[in-house]
Formats: C-alpha cells, sequence, structure tokens
C-alpha cells in the first residue's frame, strides 16, 4: 500500500475509531445484505431472505409464536404477519395450539417447508463455500470470530439503535 492508499488516522468517528475503516465496514455490510437479498430469490423463487430467516428460527426452535418472532427479529408484528401469511399460503407452515396454553397457537414447520428450507440451506452452504475457498484456514477463522463478535452486540446493547 502507497502512503496515498493509506488511511488518514487522524480522522476519527466520535466513538475514537478510524473513519475510514468504519465508512468501509459500513459499504461491505452493506453490499453483503444486498447480495444476501438478492440470491435469496435465486436459491428459491418463492423465498425471501426473511422468509427464509423465519422458516430457519422456527426450525431451531422448534416452532414459536408470531410475536416470538417479532420480537427476536425486533421487527413489527404486522410485518411477522404478512410473512407467515404467505408462509402459510405456501404450506411451508402451520398454526397448532399450544399443548400447555391451549390460547396460544405455535408456528411450526411443514414437511414441506422443512423440504425447502434443507434445499435452500444446502445452497446457500454450497455458495459460502465456494466464496470462501481459495481463502487460509486462519483467515476463516478469525472472521468467523469477527462475525460472532459483531452479531452479539445486538444482545449486549437491547433497546439501543442496532443499525
Amino acid at each position: 500500500m502507497t502512503t496515498a492508499e493509506m488511511p488518514d488516522e487522524t480522522t476519527v468517528t466520535p466513538g475514537g475509531r478510524p473513519a475510514e475503516a468504519v465508512e468501509t465496514i459500513q459499504r461491505e455490510m452493506t453490499a453483503f445484505a444486498r447480495r444476501a437479498r438478492a440470491s435469496a430469490g435465486r436459491m428459491h423463487p418463492e423465498l425471501s431472505l426473511v422468509s427464509y430467516t423465519l422458516l430457519g428460527h422456527l426450525e431451531e426452535r422448534d416452532g414459536c409464536r408470531a410475536t416470538d418472532l417479532a420480537a427476536h427479529y425486533a421487527l413489527d408484528k404486522s410485518t411477522v404477519s404478512r410473512q407467515v401469511s404467505a408462509l402459510e399460503r405456501a404450506e411451508l407452515v402451520e398454526r397448532r395450539v399450544d399443548p400447555d396454553d391451549h390460547r396460544v397457537q405455535v408456528l411450526h414447520l411443514t414437511e414441506a417447508g422443512r423440504h425447502i428450507l434443507a434445499q435452500v440451506t444446502e445452497s446457500r452452504r454450497t455458495a459460502f463455500r465456494e466464496r470462501l475457498a481459495g481463502w487460509p484456514e486462519e483467515d476463516l477463522v478469525r472472521f468467523a470470530a469477527y462475525l460472532e463478535r459483531y452479531n452479539a452486540w445486538q444482545e449486549a446493547a437491547p433497546g439501543e439503535d442496532q443499525h
């Protein structure tokens, strides 16, 4: 890297971070999110990134209430309701009465939902493996740790702006 390419380390954000590094992180995370949304449609035309994420959560939790989904992803209940309705129409999720509280309905994956989720998950894993194929193992381990650390922030600071 030449001197002209070196970031100006004297420019810092209010938090004391080099501004250029923070800008690069923001730009690259935005590009990552756009790519993820775009690729979701190519993986399965009926499954948006949000739908895929909700199905994955339902599988991981072996079902949950729509209000739990909204709280977990910090989404408006009406947004989750629309997504869940679309997943029900596609017969990927179903509502079941909670055996412990008959007033509550729990969302569960149907067999079709499990099948599509497995297909899309495998396609995503293949895409990640291809994209990361040339990376040294130490870089993969470091990158994974950085992502875990970055995503853990939300849990450490509930109620704050998390963008």
